[in-house]
């Protein structure tokens, strides 16, 4: 970067802080309003919204391909903080908007958050694998670690690597670590705090305790007696079917063994 360039970043940046500093008292459409009216073009800087979900606030970054990061507004933060972590991650400013990222809201309300593009570029191939498979799990559906790593064709990767890429995803909600668990069916909530991730799953319909207690039995999978299909427990194809009509395993393998397929929308394998 030359001199100029950082000069010119610095008044930039300068412009953005004392702008930022009127918008409250003027909406949150202002400081953008000002930023267009000045000619600063819409590639130099990221704007966001404030949206709600199950478990509060959630700040959203987007900018012209995508969404761009995102925070949920817990322990104090609040937009400078969001804003700050933004800028530190990115190198690039978020300036508040009263416009939300076409099909976001409605992702939010249905949990359909694949719909809603994300921008991962700048994250490393092995993140972006782990958290695109993440992005298949669907609204009210849990899957565990293992499942991800086979999506994400990573076989080989320890399910601390995992959790680590889980800890750091720059966009919780929108890429719903909240349904990922343990193999055992614990959630791991690497991405948001324990009430956080109970509230998103409980907006979603599960029903944590019952999938705890199957858990604990030592079950993974769960099957239809009539259909021979086996699935994870929380699989639209088996969640309907009668309590008298499922049938439990510990493995694919034992599944297997019992005459059952396994499930091609959920995609249970054999440890």
């Amino acid at each position: 970067m030359t001199g100029r360039d950082a000069d010119g970043r610095a008044v930039r940046e300068t412009v953005i802080r004392a702008l930022r500093a009127l918008a409250p008292a003027s909406g949150p459409g202002f400081a953008l309003d000002v930023l267009r009216r000045a000619g600063i073009a819409p590639e130099r800087y990221d704007t966001y919204v404030r949206e709600g979900t199950a478990a509060g606030a959630l700040f959203v970054a987007f900018g012209r391909r995508g969404v761009t990061g995102a925070a949920l507004r817990h322990s104090g933060l609040e937009a400078a903080g969001f804003e700050a972590s933004y800028r530190a991650r990115t190198g690039r400013s978020a300036v508040p908007t009263a416009t939300p990222l076409p099909g976001l809201r409605s992702a939010l309300r249905t949990g359909r958050v694949g719909q809603v593009p994300v921008e991962t570029g700048g994250l490393g191939p092995l993140e972006r694998a782990v958290l695109h498979a993440v992005r298949e799990i669907p609204t009210g559906e849990l899957r565990p670690i293992g499942w991800v790593v086979r999506q994400a064709r990573l076989p080989e990767l320890p399910v601390q690597a995992v959790l680590d890429v889980l800890g750091r995803n720059p966009v919780p909600v929108l890429i719903p670590c909240h349904r990922v668990t343990y193999d055992d069916g614990t959630p791991c909530d690497a991405s948001c705090p324990p009430w956080a991730g109970d509230r998103l799953r409980a907006a979603e319909g599960l029903d944590m305790q019952l999938l705890e207690d199957f858990g604990r039995r030592g079950l993974r999978l769960l099957g239809c007696a009539v259909t021979r299909v086996c699935c994870h427990p929380t699989c639209a194809r088996v969640r309907s079917v009668p309590v008298s009509l499922q049938q439990s395993f510990r493995t694919a393998q034992e599944a297997r063994q019992a005459g059952f397929l396994l499930c091609p929308d959920c995609r249970p394998a054999a440890p």
